[in-house]
């Protein structure tokens, strides 16, 4: 076992979850903000998994995926930008639950888990598909058009994946305000498929014809 890489995996976790977990409970005041503890175990339990599994099986995924860094500097607003929806959604969620300004029902609640850890498994399958997956926009050595799968229905899976995830998050937390803030993110990660898409039709050899076989982005039917 790579111990290098597990303990960058192992400090990385653990200040992922420090973080997290003040964002959410400083801003509630209290450890009993059930919703929060939810988010928690939804979000770092299945991360532990899944880092176990690429430790095991894809040590240079795992590792590419902890070092990524991006390259462009329109990419890394919209990277910066992101983590200011997640700050402020999570900012927001603990005070709403604090002060009781508009909690969503325990259903909502429970459907909102559902549907992230349902999500979180798409973005597993996602990893398993496409070996080149990475988190920055690049076009990698060896890389090839991967059109099989997922990616015979939509273009970018991953973001699939991680607009139901994100916009999941603040649902589970039970807070309607949050949801609004982190809608923010679909014209981010547009922007970002745009850019994505513009460096592969240029750099990646059959991305074009690709296009033209599978219509839809991200959702089918819809985007």
């Amino acid at each position: 076992m790579n111990k290098a890489l597990l303990t960058q995996s192992l400090v990385k976790l653990i200040a992922g979850m420090i973080l997290v977990g003040l964002l959410v409970f400083l801003p509630a005041g209290s450890s009993a903000y059930r919703q929060g503890w939810l988010l928690m175990g939804i979000l770092f339990v299945p991360m532990v998994i899944a880092g176990i599994v690429m430790l095991a099986k894809s040590p240079d995924l795992l590792r590419k995926r902890l070092n990524a860094k991006e390259k462009e500097s329109g990419q890394k607003t919209v990277v910066a930008l992101s983590g200011l929806l997640f700050v402020l959604s999570f900012i927001t969620a603990g005070l709403n639950w604090r002060f009781g300004w508009c909690m969503l029902p325990d259903w909502c609640m429970w459907t909102a888990a559902a549907v992230f850890i349902l999500s979180y498994l798409l973005y597993a399958e996602v990893l398993k598909e496409n070996a080149f997956l990475s988190r920055t926009i690049e076009v990698q050595e060896g890389q090839k058009v991967i059109d099989t799968g997922l990616y015979g229905i939509v273009r970018h899976p991953m973001y699939m994946a991680t607009v139901f995830l994100f916009l999941s998050m603040p649902l589970v937390l039970g807070s309607p305000v949050s949801f609004i803030i982190m809608l923010g993110y679909i014209p981010l990660i547009n922007k970002r498929i745009r850019n994505e898409e513009q460096v592969l039709t240029d750099g990646l050899e059959g991305y074009a014809d690709y296009k033209k076989r599978v219509r839809y982005k991200v959702i089918p039917f819809i985007w």
